[in-house]
């Protein structure tokens, strides 16, 4: 496993085998002052195919807590290997694997439908987040694009990262999402039945699907922080978020 780079600095994607898309999210400057901590909130494709070594790994990275936000067909598909490394695992699929058949096939719609009709579970991933010792953290989906994408740009924005900075993020899956990223996610699609929608995490990562998403959810409620609120979080909630992952 890779966690430096050839300088000495903390390395944002881990090379963690049997994951394409594992990063971390830390260093992101704050609007206010500080910045996002390493190694306290990962973003990551699915973790099934990890093996002892690899569980072992992660475990070592410290993480407290992985939020899955796949369906559940998708999780009978690949099952978590984590049961045995003392993680606290929370399944919180974004949607129900029946409402797959109804999304949109265009990338940008799909955001549309999670921003509109997602809202509590949006809420809901990111309070897994929230709780006291929650972090380190590990938010995931099948490819690590998408879902995974939406909730850790809800995050970093409720914190204070720029937007810039934070479509930025987001497009680094396009250099993790090679053909055989695709040609694993085209596989969990066949054994979950979630349709063709999985095929989008093949699709490339624009930053200007984020950018569009954030502006979708101020527009509904003001800001990133008042969408949260109206699907349940509390402010406390999102103080302790801040005060977790920024220094």
């Amino acid at each position: 496993m890779e966690t430096r780079s050839h300088d000495g600095q903390t390395e944002r994607r881990i090379r963690l085998p049997g994951t394409m898309n594992l990063r971390d999210v830390g260093g992101y400057p704050v609007t206010g002052g500080g910045a996002v901590r390493w190694r306290t909130l990962l973003r990551s494709d699915a973790l099934h195919r990890l093996d002892s070594p690899g569980r072992a790994a992660l475990a070592a990275l410290g993480v407290r807590t992985v939020v899955d936000l796949r369906t559940g067909k998708e999780v009978e598909a690949a099952p978590s290997v984590l049961d045995d490394v003392g993680v606290r695992t929370y399944h919180v699929p974004l949607f129900d694997a029946d409402d797959v058949g109804r999304l949109p096939p265009e990338l940008a719609a799909v955001y549309r439908y999670l921003t509109d009709y997602c809202g509590a579970a949006l809420a809901e991933a990111i309070g897994r987040l929230c709780a006291a010792e929650a972090l380190p953290g590990l938010v995931h989906c099948t490819a690590g694009k998408d879902r995974t994408g939406l909730v850790v740009a809800l995050v970093l924005e409720v914190i204070g990262v720029p937007d810039d900075i934070i479509a930025a993020d987001y497009a680094m899956s396009d250099a993790a999402l090679d053909p055989g990223a695709a040609r694993a996610i085209s596989r969990i699609r066949a054994a979950s039945g979630v349709g063709r929608w999985l095929d989008l995490g093949a699709l490339g990562a624009s930053p200007q699907v984020i950018s569009d998403a954030l502006a979708r959810v101020r527009a509904q409620a003001g800001s990133v922080a008042g969408y949260l609120l109206r699907h349940g979080l509390t402010r406390a909630d999102l103080d302790r978020l801040r005060a977790a992952l920024v220094g």
